[in-house]
């Protein structure tokens, strides 16, 4: 027992720590890795830029296997050939312009087949696309590539593949950096394809912003440049009404009449353009209801007389106040006043009514027209949507009246709503304030 108080070790027991220690050693590694991946899915789940994403992939993927270079290479849907989205190393912008077949290259093995690969010696093997490495002055000596998965509609779909290249030192590919490398490739699928989802909304975004741009710049120049050559056709139709006489008379009343629904059309475009802009607010002051809609309501008489329509009006029996502004809520009246008188055929009624509900006042028009589906009570309110098919409809307009009539509603902090069964007429309904 003395040789052990000198030092000297069994070669048992030896071998024994040697193997403990290098057990430890390979736990301590594989803890790291681990804690490695959980920090960088933290940081895929949180990036949702594409550039800062593919290089935070590439760079985990060369420290967590121990390489000189990593690349991602992206499927193109039309071409249906690989792109380097991002590559490490000096020359990782002519990657860029390099195409990768997915016949005939390490890559695209792996993205037809979804399996991975690891070359220990990757010039003899004949998937190796060599084009690459000539293009940028590269020598790939090891290579190990993993395919990018994500869902789609219940279907795994590979969007691409992550490789590494050449391992440093004398060491091969192991099977933890296999796996370290599939765990990152799963993290960062969903993370690219998420961060691709965002960017394309934002472009759509960006397109329907710039669409919706020229829409308000087109209604404003439209809306200038007919007004005042409309106003003028107008006015001497107007005159040459009153002087002439017999047939002359019936053909100018056209005009005047054709002119007039113009002019109704362009300042529908203008009040809408005012709306989605926010150029006229509504200038709220105490206004009497029950003046106003006595004001508006007899303007329609005519129109509902020459359709065989009976037009009625109800009113509280007190005069109560509202604040609003008063020339926006006559808009709104006349639009849901012309709308009834539109869709009732001969024979029937409009009823408008106003009673006061707790703080607000409820103005209804009511009618017995054809009635509106249930599934358009909300669409209706829509700009520029028909129920009725745009090549078949019967009745003329735009369909901006109830999208204007809602938006001046909702300036005065009120509410318009439907009520409507097919054949069974339909009710609007909108709320005003007490002052």
């Amino acid at each position: 027992m003395l040789y052990y108080k000198i030092g000297f070790i069994p070669p048992s027991l030896s071998e024994n720590s040697v193997i403990a220690r290098k057990s430890e050693g390979e736990a301590t590694h594989q803890i790291n890795r681990l804690r490695r991946l959980v920090e960088i899915s933290r940081v895929l789940s949180s990036t949702l830029q594409v550039e800062p994403l593919l290089a935070t992939i590439i760079g985990t993927a060369a420290e967590l296997t121990d390489t000189e270079a990593s690349s991602i290479l992206l499927l193109e849907s039309r071409s249906q050939k690989l792109r380097f989205a991002a590559a490490s190393g000096a020359k990782r912008d002519q990657l860029k312009n390099i195409a990768v077949p997915l016949e005939g290259s390490i890559a695209g093995w792996v993205v037809r087949n979804g399996q991975r690969v690891i070359l220990t010696e990757a010039g003899p093997d004949p998937r190796f696309y060599r084009h690459v490495d000539r293009s940028i002055g590269f020598s790939t000596r090891s290579l190990m590539a993993v395919p990018l998965k994500v869902g789609r509609n219940g279907k795994e779909h590979t969007i691409g593949a992550l490789e590494v290249l050449n391992k440093r030192g004398e060491a091969r590919f192991s099977d933890d950096d296999l796996d370290s490398l599939t765990a990152l490739a799963s993290q960062a699928a969903i993370a690219i394809e998420n961060a691709r989802l965002v960017a394309d909304l934002q472009q759509a975004y960006a397109q329907l912003s710039q669409l919706d741009r020229r829409k308000s710049e087109f209604i404003a120049i439209a809306s200038h440049e007919l007004r005042t050559p409309l106003t003028i056709i107008l006015a001497y139709a107007s005159f040459l009404q009153e002087q002439t006489k017999d047939s002359t008379q019936e053909n100018v009343k056209i005009v005047v009449e054709s002119a007039t629904r113009l002019q109704a059309l362009i300042d529908n475009l203008t009040n809408l353009r005012y709306l989605e802009t926010g150029q006229e607010p509504a200038r709220l002051n105490p206004c009497d209801i029950k003046k106003l809609l006595t004001s508006v309501i007899p303007e329609f008489d005519a129109l509902a007389a020459s359709k065989g329509l009976g037009l009625q009006l109800r009113l509280p029996k007190d005069s109560p106040m509202v604040r609003c502004d008063a020339q926006k809520v006559q808009v709104v009246i006349s639009n849901l006043v012309s709308n009834a008188i539109k869709f009732t055929p001969a024979g029937g009624q409009v009823m408008v009514t106003a009673a006061r509900r707790g703080s607000d006042i409820h103005i209804s028009v009511q009618d017995t027209g054809i009635g509106i589906p249930k599934e358009e009570h909300e669409r209706i309110f829509q700009p520029f949507h028909q129920v009725e098919p745009v090549l078949t409809r019967n009745h003329s307009g735009m369909g901006l009246g109830l999208t204007i009539a809602r938006g001046l509603v909702e300036q005065h902090g009120g509410r318009l709503w439907a009520e409507s069964e097919p054949g069974k007429g339909s009710t609007f309904t909108f709320t005003l304030p007490l002052a």
